[in-house]
């Protein structure tokens, strides 16, 4: 059988329906996937705002921070200044409590000596002449041509007060052959100076400190002298020299000079510690040589006050230039302390300029002195004149 054919109105009626159908559901389809844009947008804008908030947030936990490291590094920089100069403060209190017991100190030296002056000797000068145990024919030398012996030498004592001595400590072992024979030369002499000190080539540093040292403690001088025993003295003119700076205080004496560092080992006046001047090569500071200076009487006691920190170069000379570099001393570049041996000393004389020491450069003191001493003497004394002139108020 053959099914019946649809009318023409049932079929617009359908396609109606269909038409109605498809709009309804595209109305809903479209108006749901309009929504989640939407919604997109709105999170969006949430999500901007959000990272903006946080962006601020952390500008101002930055600036924070900048500002606390800011304030913190500030601190820490006045904390340092403060410290600095605290630590500034608290030199300057060390130094000035340093200055105060060497004043204190040079005080009770000078108050503990003006008790004793009953018993301490007022002179002009202590000469000190620095010798060894092996240097007996030196001595001899000496005391043969400008060193006044026995009475002659009590008396320049008592009248001109100038004392003279020959320096020496002890041996390694007190009592022993070296140190009989020292007692027995001094008990026939009687011109010797014996200090607590063990002798040695290489502590003429120490030996110079305490002879300082003791020479002050025994006698109140104007000027204490350090001579070496190859050096040909004349004590007038010497004392000549000395008493146009008497009336000034803090007075260093000598031949000035300014020798180089030596840094070498093995050879003679090796400096150990040449580091401390300097470059390789360098000189020393002006300093007077070492074979014949003088100090005043207040550097002297300098000395004595604070021995146990004065420090000692290998060279005694150089060692007693640093004690006194860094005060107010007054250096006097003294050339009559320097001349040299005949012809030298004679021509000076021959224009009025009688030397007050003379040695050879070349042997830091006079070329086989045992031998010499003796025609320097004739060449270059002063005669009787100077030292007899000489006057010195007690």
């Amino acid at each position: 059988m053959r099914p019946k054919a649809a009318s023409g109105k049932a079929i617009i009626v359908l396609c109606l329906a269909s038409f109605l159908a498809g709009s309804l559901f595209m109305s809903r389809t479209l108006s749901r996937s309009y929504v989640p844009e939407e919604e997109d947008q709105h999170l969006a804008k949430h999500v901007s705002k959000h990272l903006e908030i946080q962006k601020d947030c952390d500008e101002h936990k930055r600036k924070l921070i900048e500002s606390k490291s800011r304030d913190i590094m500030g601190e820490v920089s006045k904390t340092h200044q403060a410290v600095k100069e605290l630590e500034r403060t608290m030199s300057t209190l060390e130094l000035e409590l340093a200055a105060g017991h060497t004043s204190q100190r040079n005080s009770e030296f000078w108050s503990e000596r003006s008790a004793k002056n009953q018993s301490l000797q007022r002179v002009f000068a202590v000469i000190g002449i620095n010798t060894a145990f092996s240097s007996r024919k030196r001595r001899d030398s000496v005391r043969q041509t400008w060193m006044p012996t026995g009475e002659k030498l009590k008396k320049i004592e008592k009248e001109k007060g100038i004392v003279v001595r020959f320096v020496i400590g002890h041996s390694a072992t007190p009592g022993g052959v070296l140190d009989k024979a020292i007692d027995e030369e001094d008990s026939e002499h009687k011109d010797f100076l014996r200090l607590k000190h063990i002798e040695g080539y290489h502590q003429l540093s120490t030996k110079t400190r305490l002879y300082f040292s003791t020479a002050a403690a025994m006698w109140d001088a104007e000027f204490y002298v350090k001579v070496d025993d190859d050096v040909h003295v004349n004590l007038g003119m010497l004392a000549t020299t000395l008493a146009r700076y008497q009336t000034r205080p803090r007075i260093y004496i000598g031949c000035m000079k300014s020798g180089p560092v030596l840094s070498q080992k093995g050879v003679k006046y090796h400096e150990p510690e040449f580091w401390k001047f300097g470059e390789e090569g360098n000189k020393y500071f002006r300093h007077a040589t070492g074979q014949i200076y003088a100090i005043s009487k207040d550097l002297a006691a300098y000395i004595s006050t604070n021995q146990g920190i004065l420090h000692r170069y290998a060279n005694e000379d150089v060692s007693l230039g640093a004690w006194l570099l860094g005060l107010e001393v007054e250096h006097v570049d003294e050339r009559s302390l320097c001349c040299g041996t005949p012809p030298d000393c004679q021509w000076k004389a021959q224009a009025g300029n009688v030397c007050a020491a003379s040695f050879d450069w070349s042997c830091s003191g006079i070329c086989k002195s045992v031998d010499r001493m003796t025609r320097v003497h004739r060449a270059c004394a002063e005669g009787d004149t100077p030292l007899s002139n000489f006057r010195f108020l007690f």
